[in-house]
């Protein structure tokens, strides 16, 4: 097996010191409903840092000088985003084909390496063991590393080596049955797996299909709650399904693209990022329009290709900022009786 190789800069010295605006707030929604709040954002292994010059020295030293471009230790097109129960942070990175790792509580950074070489990582999910799932779109495929960073295998190939799927797009992991799932476009489906590769259960039709529980382009999927959510872009919705497949719900959504994400808080409210309007749209569980936040532009809430989007901890949304080249932390549902993000 290919070794794996984990680069790790640790910055002892320093506390986390990243842009903060806490007292920033979006704009709009509807009355009564609180809005997000802005956190904090990040796009290197620099904002683990403060300012000091040996800490810059021997981040030169490893990952090359900071004027160098591009830089392998800094966010080039982020994709995706998602949080493990340890509340590191995965980023995976069309452009530098990586997957970057935060850990801001130890203040350390890493890549994942190993295995087959990344080349167009479009989904990432963790387990509640710590095991990584990264989606592949241009190998077709699902590869697994431990909590270490250390990859493991493929979690599905047929006999022959070739990649069971066809078009692997958003991938999520249920954190209570640890079930698998992963959007495959080009065959209009949903896979549902175990932690060994085995198929459990497949929602849609082989050529899709816009009826109940069918899909055309599935691109993004959260489990949880003992629900399954799909966003379903070639039909322009989000289903909701019960841990069985089972139909339970459909809304509609506007301006669905290829590099939209989709995630849900604690409360069940649905989030959907349209990359055209460089907005979130927030709907609740049963679809109602709750509010909207974001445009284009590089400041604070502002986004230019916005794409993949997170819940961690029930109520601290991250926003993968593509053009941008940066994480976008916010913490919804007000500050009041919550923890911070």
């Amino acid at each position: 097996m290919t070794q794996a190789f984990v680069l790790v800069l640790v910055f002892i010295l320093a506390p986390v010191s990243v842009e903060r605006a806490s007292t920033w707030r979006v704009s709009g929604g509807e009355k009564g409903i609180p809005q997000p709040v802005f956190v904090r954002q990040f796009a290197s292994a620099e904002d683990m840092k403060r300012e000091h010059p040996i800490l810059s020295r021997s981040l030169d030293i490893i990952a090359g000088s900071k004027d160098a471009e591009p830089r392998s230790y800094a966010l080039q097109d982020p994709s995706a985003v998602t949080t493990d129960s340890r509340h590191r942070i995965f980023v995976t990175d069309v452009r530098a084909e990586a997957v970057h790792v935060f850990d801001f509580a130890n203040s350390t950074y890493s890549r994942l390496r190993g295995g087959e070489t990344l080349h167009l990582p479009l989904g990432v999910a963790a387990d509640r063991d710590g095991n990584i799932y990264v989606s592949d779109s241009a190998l077709r495929t699902v590869l697994v590393y431990d909590s270490r960073g250390k990859f493991i295998r493929p979690l599905k190939k047929m006999k022959g080596g070739e990649s069971f799927f066809d078009g692997v797009r958003g991938i999520a992991v249920d954190p209570t049955t640890g079930r698998i799932y992963v959007c495959d476009k080009f065959r209009h489906m949903v896979f549902s797996l175990d932690q060994k590769g085995r198929i459990r259960a497949r929602y849609g039709k082989r050529f899709g299909g816009d009826g109940p529980g069918e899909f055309r382009y599935p691109m993004q999927v959260v489990a949880g709650g003992g629900e399954i959510v799909v966003l379903d872009s070639g039909n322009n919705r989000v289903q909701i399904l019960d841990a069985s497949g089972r139909f339970l719900k459909a809304f509609r959504v506007s301006d669905v693209e290829n590099g939209s994400g989709l995630a849900m808080d604690n409360d069940g409210n649905i989030y959907v990022s349209d990359p055209q309007l460089n907005r979130v749209q927030v709907f609740s569980h049963d679809g109602q329009s709750l509010y909207t936040f974001g445009e284009t532009g590089t400041g604070i809430g502002q986004f230019s290709g916005i794409s993949g989007i997170w819940v961690d901890s029930g109520h601290c949304l991250y926003v993968a900022d593509s053009g941008n080249k940066r994480v976008q932390l916010f913490q919804i549902g007000g500050l009041q009786g919550r923890d911070r993000c």
